[in-house]
């Protein structure tokens, strides 16, 4: 009776090992922060290049690229953010994420770091409160080592109803 007993805590100690769930980010910096965006969101990183602008849109959007016959609509998420202005140079990149209720949507971020991966263990979930009305755009915090990086909210980015 006991063996059976040893083979089921030793069943339960290795199946609580594989629900660990790992994640691939890519790091992009933003001024002197370090963010990470789930890459299954990237469809493409692309080199900064001419924008054209659209009338009558919120100050974050910056206009319209078109990326092989597709137009696409390119926010800075800098402003988004309430930061100061894009500075563009040449590790300036513009993402360009696909999302399922927007469809592709670009970014501008100062620079394209690295590809990460993170277990669900070294990600600190971010409280919401949303009392004030303000929008979270990180949803946790991720630890590499001794750099934190804070995981982006996709959805509260690029949605609208947001601005």
């Amino acid at each position: 009776m006991s063996q059976l007993s040893t083979v089921n805590e030793q069943n339960a100690v290795s199946s609580e090992k594989e629900t660990v769930e790992t994640f691939q980010y890519i790091v992009v910096r933003l001024g002197q922060e370090q963010y990470g965006i789930d890459i299954r969101y990237i469809d493409n990183i692309v080199r900064m290049q001419s924008i054209t602008r659209v009338p009558k849109v919120p100050h974050y959007l910056k206009g319209v690229i078109n990326l092989r016959g597709e137009v696409i609509p390119v926010m800075s998420i800098r402003l988004k953010m309430g930061l100061e202005a894009d500075e563009i140079t040449r590790a300036t990149r513009i993402i360009i994420l696909k999302l399922e209720q927007q469809g592709n949507v670009g970014i501008i971020v100062d620079e394209v770091k690295e590809v990460v991966t993170l277990e669900t263990t070294q990600i600190d979930k971010v409280a919401h409160d949303s009392k004030d009305g303000k929008v979270s755009f990180v949803t946790g915090v991720g630890k590499k080592g001794d750099e934190l990086i804070s995981i982006l909210d996709l959805n509260s980015i690029t949605l609208e109803e947001n601005a």
